[in-house]
């Protein structure tokens, strides 16, 4: 990963830096690889899809066709990295996703350790402080655990809200059923983030070289009661008495299972959702509340929502 010059104006004194990027270009991967090709960064992102690759390169990064199954795969591609984003992609196969999120963070700590990288900067949830009791956050958990392990290694730890993009897995359930539903309880505080602003404080910390040390930092673009996340994709989708049902914890397993949702992370999200009602897994984030991210509230993701439903 040879590094590159920039020709950008104004930038005569930026020294260009060679970063990689995990995630494809998912809703995070995406706009942060294209901030830091803006700077004039040398970007590599990794993707396990072949088809990625025209349009990774069209971005004016490289593009690491692999799988973060491949340690030999993360390792070369880590190599000669000044800093790397990580974050476990989705997987929704297998009986232990936990297990599987912790085994991909111990697929990047060995990569990491054998290419020699001395700053990540890694995508975690709030919630992560959980051993347990917090569905697949609780393998979050684990990743920056591992990752912490590490030795001569600055990690920084990015606790994220809840996307509003999980907002668009309700799509089919508001069209059939007329209402929104989880077991999040009746007019509970949500933390909430926009993708956008996670990629633009991703982008910042891969920036700042003064990190030193390993820490966290929670990352939310807003926060809105169940009730008001209804009331706001109502609007959007010209349906101003859309509601949010509350629902137990069965009904929302079996709900999910019956619009496909494998059984395994059907209970990890159940069990998420219950944490999220009882305040465990927001207790932390409210103890130490951060100065929210952007300026991306739920209302300016709203319009994105409302495309998505009435193209589906």
């Amino acid at each position: 990963m040879p590094a590159r010059t920039t020709g950008l104006t104004g930038m005569q004194n930026h020294t260009a830096m060679n970063y990689v990027v995990t995630g494809s270009l998912g809703h995070i991967g995406k706009p942060l690889a294209s901030q830091l090709v803006h700077d004039g960064h040398s970007v590599t992102v990794i993707s396990s899809n072949p088809a990625r690759k025209a349009q990774i390169e069209s971005m004016g990064a490289y593009a690491a066709i692999g799988t973060v199954e491949d340690v030999d795969f993360l390792s070369r591609t880590f190599r000669g990295a000044d800093a790397i984003f990580t974050m476990v992609p989705p997987n929704f196969d297998g009986n232990d996703w936990k297990g599987h999120i912790a085994h991909i963070g111990e697929n990047y700590a060995r990569a990491i350790a054998a290419s020699g990288v001395g700053r990540v900067v890694n995508l975690s949830s709030i919630g992560a402080h959980l051993i347990d009791g917090c569905g697949p956050v609780n393998g979050l958990h684990r990743v920056e655990t591992i990752l912490n392990e590490l030795q001569d290694v600055q990690v920084r730890h990015l606790r994220a809200a809840y996307f509003y993009t999980n907002f668009l897995n309700s799509i089919d359930i508001i069209s059939k059923n007329g209402f929104l539903s989880g077991n999040f309880g009746e007019n509970t505080l949500m933390v909430l983030v926009h993708p956008l602003d996670i990629a633009d404080e991703a982008a910042k910390e891969l920036r700042n070289h003064d990190i030193i040390g390993r820490g966290f930092r929670y990352i939310a673009s807003d926060e809105k009661t169940t009730g008001e996340i209804a009331t706001i994709i109502g609007k959007a989708i010209e349906k101003p008495d859309l509601r949010w049902i509350d629902r137990s914890d069965k009904e929302t397993c079996d709900e999910m299972i019956r619009f496909g949702i494998p059984e395994e992370i059907a209970k990890n999200y159940t069990e998420m959702g219950a944490a999220m009602r009882d305040g465990s897994m927001t207790d932390h984030y409210f103890n130490n509340r951060p100065v929210l991210a952007g300026w991306r509230r739920l209302e300016t993701f709203a319009p994105d929502f409302a495309t998505a439903y009435f193209a589906s």
